[in-house]
């Protein structure tokens, strides 16, 4: 339909969700009426995931997840750990945005769930799975999240703010990290630096989180409003 398209670059395997075309370089995930645009280092990407392995994809939906609302367990008795997604229902198509894509290690679809007051979740579950263990024993340290040793990449970014980050105004924003000892909250401050972004801490009350430099928003904006959903367009 576009004629023959001949690129000279290098090829990764990391697989993506059925529904994807490559145009122009730009990837378009076209599942349920969902239309998004992922570039991968300006490296075009050999769809085939045949192995079983989490897709790039995949991978930082997760890890941005846990650095936000996300909760990963290993149930005991079990070897390898899942994923919770779980947000109010107010962010349902949030939460079956994250579902699309990564429905293939999920067993059903997401379901609403009571809770305290008048408050109803909207949540699934992942498969048990031995990346997501990795994932585990990583940001996990008795029972508690902590930061290690880990790349950020634009998606992951998103994902974390789309989950924990807010704006005050035209120029304030925020990644709510107070779940995060000041020592974690610098190494993200460190991570958001590698990508030309500055930030310092922020009280909120009796806790910290991060809070953008005003000369960093605008090159904030541009790095994660892509990968931000349309129904949360209004965070930025």
């Amino acid at each position: 339909m576009f004629g023959t398209l001949t690129f000279n670059l290098n090829i990764e395997n990391i697989g993506v969700p059925r529904g994807v075309i490559l145009y122009k370089n730009k990837l378009a995930i076209t599942v349920n009426s969902i239309y998004r645009h992922y570039v991968v280092n300006d490296i075009i990407i050999n769809m085939d995931n045949t192995v079983g392995r989490l897709t790039q994809i995949q991978r930082s939906v997760i890890i941005g997840s846990l650095l936000g609302d996300g909760y990963v367990r290993i149930l005991k008795g079990r070897k390898n750990a899942f994923l919770e997604i779980n947000h109010s229902i107010k962010m349902k198509n949030y939460v079956d945005w994250k579902y699309e894509i990564l429905k293939s290690i999920v067993i059903s679809p997401p379901k609403l769930r009571k809770g305290n007051g008048n408050r109803v979740a909207y949540r699934f579950f992942t498969r048990q799975h031995p990346e997501i263990t990795e994932l585990f024993k990583l940001f996990y340290k008795n029972g508690k999240k902590v930061i290690p040793d880990f790349k950020l990449d634009p998606i992951s970014l998103a994902i974390w703010y789309m989950d924990d980050g807010s704006k005050c105004g035209t120029s304030n924003y925020y990644l709510n990290t107070q779940q995060f000892t000041i020592e974690d909250q610098q190494k993200l401050m460190n991570q958001l630096k590698l990508f030309g972004i500055e930030s310092k801490l922020n009280k909120d009350k009796e806790y910290w989180r991060i809070r953008m430099i005003m000369s960093s928003v605008p090159t904030f904006k541009e790095l994660i409003q892509e990968n931000i959903i349309p129904s949360l367009q209004y965070k930025i």
